[in-house]
Order: structure tokens, then C-alpha cells, then sequence
């Protein structure tokens, strides 16, 4: 087993895959009468969807790494870090979603599975720090994509740590301050994530366009140093309804889209130098990164009309926030995510029908996601003028209000299911065949 990498892409498939059908049993909860109703429940398959996707993401960004930086060098050293990262991982997994199963809901949002399967994942990442500057040229002038590897795999420990500081009972005890802080690592994480993420992504820019320029122009480094500000302070639009300190919520408002609007700018310039070039042959990563270069501008608008206070106070709760957060983590994410499994495996199409229909299908992904996202904000907005006492309806008939909404939510979502869990599949089979790590 050689290609440590790889099984972390495997992984990462296979939970993504998990969480479209945990994802899709969890809509039709909307359809039941209590959140106990439905196959396991609401309750159950919220966190089982939620993590899924988490993890699978993040098993994806360590996976793409872990094969890009193994195409560098072979050392016992390395090869045995790399088995005992994998080891740490799949040990934490099994009892992340062995607590799931077994109901055993002990940590908090986002992260609700018993506390003691932290610890596996967090050394997992402390191996991977130290696996990454085994590999690397220290000396060398590294490309922008490399610091972003290694600040988004650093913060990510610092930022993981925080997140379990609600164990230790002075910080448990002070509810503003607990909040304050799980709303904050939650932000952090996501961008932590987003470092290893949009690392990736500059490095298929620079093979695809066969021009490594653009790892070293100072636009990249600009977004790379906007990205980590992000990281370290837009986490601060999460608590605008907590009574913090005023300045923590104005820089967050001021820095929380300006990340997007600079990778907007170079996936621009970017796909205008490749359209110059005339270089398609990597179609599908091609059409991929265009993918997520279009999602960012719809998450930008999106973000920035969230990140106003004033509206913000009626989006927050709603599923106007779960709108952007799915919008940004399947049009994002796993955009760039699916780019780099077409890029790095190199699957190839039998003949013009096979290419076609996979075309297809990558058209039905896009449309069927906007409706998807298109239906959560018309559930958002719903809620939101309930929720603002425009509306004197119970709780009931406000729900009762958006069934309309709530079975296009459910349409949507079971179409993306099955249209993305093929994309899933597919490149989960490639990865069985085409066993083995790019050339660098």
C-alpha cells in the first residue's frame, strides 16, 4: 500500500457518497410530524449528513496533498508517517460514527460524536504537519499553493484545540464565552479547510495551463495572505447576535467576502489565459474549476447580503445560512474536489456517447444544485418573516406554509443526490484502476 494518498481519496468518496443518502433521508424528516419520525430520525441523521460531508471533504484535501506531495520523494520515514496518519484517521472515523450509531451524542455542532475520538484526529494532523515539511524543499521559494498547505494544516490544529476547549469546565461555565468560541472555531475550521481546499485548486491551475506563473504572481500571494486574515477574523459575522465586543463584529464585516472577490480575480484571469492557449485537455477538471468559479460569484452575493447586521439578524437561524453553507461547500468544495479527482486519475470515456452523457450529467449537477439552493432560501424566507413577527401563524402552520418549498427542496436535493453520487462512484472505481500518484 504505497499510495497513502489515495486511500484518503477513497475514504473521502465513500463518505461523501454516505452523505448524500444520510442528506436525503434527512429531508424527507420534513415530511414527518417529529424529529424521532422517519428512518432514524431527523435528529440522527442531521450530525451523520453534516459530518460526512465534513470529513469527507477534509479527507479529500489531505488525500490530494498527500499524492502531490509523494510524487516528490519516497523515504521509509515518510511512507511510515503516512501509514500511521491513515491509521490515526481510520481509527477516528470508526468511533466517530460508531458513537453516531449508537447514539452516543457527546461533543457539540458540527462536531456531536463522543469527545474521545478528537484525539486520533487530532494526532492524525499533527503527523501530517510533520509529514509535510518531510517532504518539502525547505530552502526552495515555494509556490503559493505550498503556504496555504502549510498554514491551513497548522491553523487547523491550533483551531481544532479551541474547539474542545468547552471540555475544561472554566469555559463551560460561562455560556457568552463558550458560544463565542464554537461559533468562531466553526468559522476557523471551515477556512482552515478552505487553505488545503484552494491549495489544490492553484496547483491544477498550474498544470493545466502548463504555466507556473501564476503560483508566484503576487495577485496568488495576495489572495493567499487575504485568505489567512479571513481565517483568522471573518469568523466574526457568526456572533453578530452575541453581546461581544462591537469592533470583533466590524472587522469581520469588513473582511468576511473579500477573500472570494480575489479568487474570482484569478480563476478569471486564469481561464482567459487558457482560452488564449487553447489548452482544454484536461476537459472535465477544466469544466469543474469553471464550476466553482461561477458558485463563488453567486456565494459572494449571497454572502455579503448576509454579512450586513441588519440583515443578518432576520437570516440568521433560517435556512437561508444552510442555503450558503451547502452553496458553498457542494459549488465550491466539492467542485474543486471533483477537478482534482478528473485531473490526478485520468478517467477515460469508451466512446463520444459515454463523454456525452457524462457532459450531461455535469449540466444536471449545476441546474439541479440551484434549485436545490433556490428552494432552501424560499424555506429561508418564509421562516424569516415568521420568525420576525411579520406573521401571526404557530410554528405549524408557518411549516405547513412552506410544504410547497419543502417538496422542492426534497425533488432538488434527490436529483443532486443521484446525479453527484454518480460522479462519486465513478471516480471511486477510477481510483481502483488507475492506482497510482501524479507526475509532478
Amino acid at each position: 500500500m504505497k499510495n497513502t494518498g489515495i486511500w484518503f481519496v477513497r475514504i473521502a468518496f465513500v463518505l461523501l457518497i454516505a452523505g448524500l443518502l444520510f442528506g436525503h433521508l434527512a429531508s424527507e424528516s420534513y415530511n414527518q410530524t417529529t424529529a424521532k419520525d422517519g428512518v432514524m430520525g431527523f435528529l440522527s441523521l442531521r450530525p451523520l449528513h453534516v459530518s460526512c460531508a465534513y470529513l469527507g471533504i477534509i479527507s479529500a484535501g489531505i488525500g490530494f496533498v498527500s499524492m502531490i506531495l509523494q510524487s516528490r520523494k519516497s523515504t521509509t520515514f515518510g511512507r511510515r508517517l503516512q501509514y500511521i496518519q491513515l491509521a490515526l484517521w481510520v481509527l477516528a472515523l470508526t468511533g466517530i460514527f460508531h458513537s453516531y450509531f449508537t447514539g452516543n451524542f457527546g461533543g457539540r455542532e458540527y462536531w456531536e460524536f463522543d469527545p474521545i475520538w478528537a484525539i486520533p484526529l487530532f494526532l492524525s494532523f499533527i503527523v501530517f504537519l510533520i509529514y509535510f515539511l518531510h517532504q518539502v524543499e525547505l530552502k526552495e521559494k515555494w509556490p503559493v499553493y505550498q503556504w496555504m498547505w502549510l498554514t491551513g494544516i497548522i491553523f487547523f490544529i491550533f483551531t481544532f484545540v479551541e474547539n474542545y476547549l468547552w471540555v475544561i469546565p472554566y469555559f463551560r461555565a460561562q455560556f457568552i464565552t463558550d458560544m463565542t468560541i464554537q461559533w468562531k472555531v466553526n468559522g476557523s475550521l471551515v477556512g482552515a479547510v478552505n487553505q488545503l481546499i484552494y491549495g489544490v485548486a492553484f496547483y491544477l491551475m498550474e498544470k493545466i495551463s502548463g504555466n507556473n506563473k501564476t503560483s508566484f504572481q503576487k495577485l496568488s500571494y495576495a489572495f493567499y495572505f487575504l485568505g489567512l486574515f479571513n481565517l483568522m477574523f471573518n469568523w466574526g459575522h457568526h456572533i453578530y447576535l452575541l453581546p461581544t465586543e462591537k469592533y470583533i463584529h466590524y472587522i469581520a464585516y469588513g473582511v468576511s467576502m473579500t477573500e472570494w472577490i480575489i479568487l474570482l480575480r484569478i480563476f478569471y484571469k486564469w481561464s482567459g489565459q487558457i482560452k488564449e492557449n487553447k489548452q482544454h485537455y484536461f476537459f472535465f477538471p477544466y469544466r469543474f474549476l469553471m464550476a466553482a468559479d461561477y458558485w463563488v460569484i453567486i456565494n459572494l452575493a449571497m454572502g455579503i447580503l448576509m454579512s450586513i447586521p441588519a440583515i443578518n439578524l432576520y437570516t440568521h437561524g433560517t435556512h437561508i445560512t444552510v442555503g450558503h453553507a451547502m452553496g458553498t461547500t457542494i459549488g465550491i468544495n466539492v467542485m474543486i474536489i471533483l477537478a482534482s479527482a478528473f485531473y490526478f486519475f485520468k478517467p477515460s470515456f469508451k466512446n463520444g456517447k459515454a463523454l456525452k452523457f457524462n457532459s450531461t450529467l455535469f449540466w444536471i449537477v449545476q441546474g439541479t444544485l440551484f434549485l436545490f439552493l433556490i428552494s432552501l432560501m424560499g424555506m429561508g424566507v418564509h421562516r424569516a418573516i415568521w420568525q420576525a413577527g411579520l406573521s401571526t401563524d404557530s410554528f405549524s402552520q408557518m411549516m405547513d406554509g412552506s410544504k410547497t418549498w419543502s417538496l422542492s427542496f426534497i425533488t432538488a436535493g434527490l436529483l443532486l443526490a443521484v446525479s453527484m453520487g454518480y460522479f462519486f462512484v465513478y471516480i471511486l472505481v477510477q481510483s481502483w484502476r488507475k492506482n497510482r500518484c501524479p507526475a509532478d
